[in-house]
């Protein structure tokens, strides 16, 4: 996926492995990433939409090292753009890490905290009254880049100040609003 703003291309990268330095550090753990997420959708649902993610990490110097990822998409729904903030936030990462991942979705946060989506998968990805989960393309994809990692879901409330879900917020709708949008294509 095109990000459209990238900062610290070092944010992602083991400290270990950077600047000939191979000394492994101490106990070898997972590098802590704090991912936040957004989506947007105008004319929800088939309007056009955006998602927009945030990373960032903090290296063991105390420096601040982030990403900023972003698309637009010509139609599509809220929920998939919430899931797609995830999604890259998650690919983004190029080997296990620690995660907390914020987001203002309800549908994404709940779907882990509540164990929704062990239930869809137990029932064959269907819910409630037999109906099949919506977005399953997106949830399977989710799982994919989710099983390397261990990833805490905590949900903000959404257009309340909190700065990263703020900044989120304005790089979803900046793409929902933006030239450069492509198809969101749904596979099965």
């Amino acid at each position: 996926m095109p990000d459209r703003i990238l900062r610290y291309r070092r944010v992602l990268r083991p400290s270990h492995q950077q600047e000939g330095n191979s000394e492994k550090r101490e106990g070898d753990r997972r590098m802590f990433v704090k991912i936040f997420t957004d989506g947007s959708a105008r004319g929800n649902p088939d309007g056009p939409g955006g998602y927009g993610t945030v990373l960032q990490y903090v290296d063991p110097k105390g420096m601040l090292h982030e990403r900023e990822y972003s698309q637009g998409y010509r139609k599509t729904t809220n929920n998939r753009m919430e899931l797609m903030a995830a999604i890259v936030g998650l690919e983004a990462l190029n080997r296990p890490c620690e995660v907390e991942l914020y987001s203002d979705s309800q549908y994404l946060i709940n779907a882990f905290n509540q164990h929704w989506i062990e239930n869809w998968q137990k029932k064959g990805w269907k819910r409630g009254k037999n109906e099949p989960v919506k977005n399953i393309d997106l949830w399977k994809r989710l799982l994919a880049a989710k099983a390397p990692h261990s990833v805490r879901f905590i949900w903000v409330k959404g257009h309340d100040g909190h700065p990263e879900n703020e900044r989120c917020d304005r790089l979803a709708t900046a793409a929902a609003d933006g030239d450069g949008k492509i198809e969101d294509v749904v596979l099965m």
